[in-house]
């Protein structure tokens, strides 16, 4: 159960612009130029470059180009309702075809035993303020449940979406330097002017901007090329090679649980969630528990002493402590919507929130060393200086 000594969270490297006459790509881990390969391209489709008198990357929000295919179009709130958020689905394994994926693909996946989610969303690579984001267009209704809890509870951010806004990464717009309520001109093969609604973590490594499928088919995104696919109690490699197998070579799937996809920032999100069952509980120390027990999901595996999942319950222990955090009518020991609320759960019990003393009781309880107490609670003070 070793771990580092900070938190690691995976960094996409920065996307880079289109040259004139260069194709737009969609790729799989990050959708991206086809001439100018980013980390982690895996397929590329294309989709035309629009015609080079486009205005993208001026930085004027307001008045978008005209004479061009498809003209401005902007964006307002509307009264249209989003469907309530009935779960959350963490998204095991991404595909990316090379072109549209079929309805027969779709149903092969399905029939792979322990499937129990897949989501179909439209996607391409396209020029916003000078710069190629790799953007989804779907349903926020039926998307909102594959994103990260706090996302996909944010119920103005998913609103904005259904009115035909668009809505991006925290980075995204942190390096874009976007405005809500802001029009942008977004270069595709056409280049309609659209609205920002929000940002929110989008919990796919490479993707950093969701339109709604009519804004996408405005924009002329490849339909149906991605492909997320949930299977909680199946091993994430072999479920790799199942559906690897279905596409033969004609998409590229990721494993989003292996290392190099999953990111640390996603479970500091759970921790925060979590720790607000337990008024005076940070969560600090819960991404400390997380970190010393699997490194963030990176070794949830089976301990010598029997312990599982990403925060290292005895089975004995998850049948009283588990929670259905992602409101699936199960609770997962592996499943870290699960497992992350257990453990708050677990320490509030044992009088975390109470602080001081009765805060290292209860980590002492969680696992009786006082090593670890120590660790732990070191651990949590150095959370707290990096993320105040």
């Amino acid at each position: 159960m070793a771990a580092d000594d900070e938190a690691r969270a995976a960094t996409a490297r920065p996307h880079t612009p289109p040259g004139r006459g260069r194709r737009l790509a969609v790729a799989g881990l990050a959708l991206a130029s086809a001439a100018t390969l980013i980390a982690g391209v895996v397929a590329a489709v294309t989709l035309e470059q629009p015609p080079t008198r486009a205005a993208a990357g001026t930085g004027a929000p307001a008045g978008g180009p005209t004479g061009l295919p498809g003209g401005p179009v902007t964006s307002v709130i509307d009264t249209r309702q989003v469907a309530p958020l009935r779960r959350v689905i963490p998204p095991d394994v991404l595909v990316v075809g090379t072109t549209g994926i079929t309805p027969q693909q779709v149903q092969r996946v399905r029939r792979i035993k322990g499937v129990r989610d897949v989501g179909l969303v439209d996607g391409g690579a396209v020029q916003l303020r000078s710069r190629l984001i790799n953007t989804f267009a779907v349903d926020p209704s039926a998307f909102r449940s594959w994103t990260p809890p706090a996302t996909a509870r944010d119920n103005a951010l998913w609103e904005a979406l259904a009115a035909d806004r668009f809505v991006v990464s925290p980075k995204a717009r942190r390096e874009l330097r976007l405005n809500p309520g802001f029009p942008y001109p977004i270069v595709a093969r056409t280049v309609p002017t659209v609205t920002l609604g929000g940002s929110g973590d989008l919990g796919l490594p490479g993707i950093d901007m969701l339109v709604s499928k009519r804004t996408g088919e405005q924009m002329g995104l490849v339909r149906d090329i991605a492909l997320l696919v949930n299977a909680p109690r199946v091993d994430p490699a072999r479920l790799t090679r199942s559906v690897e197998a279905i596409f033969g070579g004609t998409a590229k799937v990721l494993n989003l649980n292996a290392p190099q996809y999953r990111q640390a920032a996603s479970y500091l999100d759970l921790y925060r969630q979590a720790a607000r069952r337990c008024p005076g509980l940070s969560w600090t120390v819960l991404a400390a528990i997380g970190q010393v027990e699997s490194d963030h999901g990176r070794n949830a595996g089976r301990s010598s002493a029997g312990a599982l999942g990403p925060m290292q319950f005895l089975p004995s222990t998850w049948r009283h402590y588990g929670v259905d955090g992602d409101r699936d009518g199960k609770a997962d020991i592996m499943n870290p919507y699960d497992a992350i609320p257990a453990a708050a759960r677990y320490l509030c019990d044992h009088g975390a929130g109470r602080g001081g003393r009765s805060l290292y009781n209860a980590v002492y309880a969680y696992n009786h060393a006082h090593w670890y107490v120590q660790k732990v609670l070191d651990l949590a003070r150095a959370y707290a200086a990096r993320y105040s």
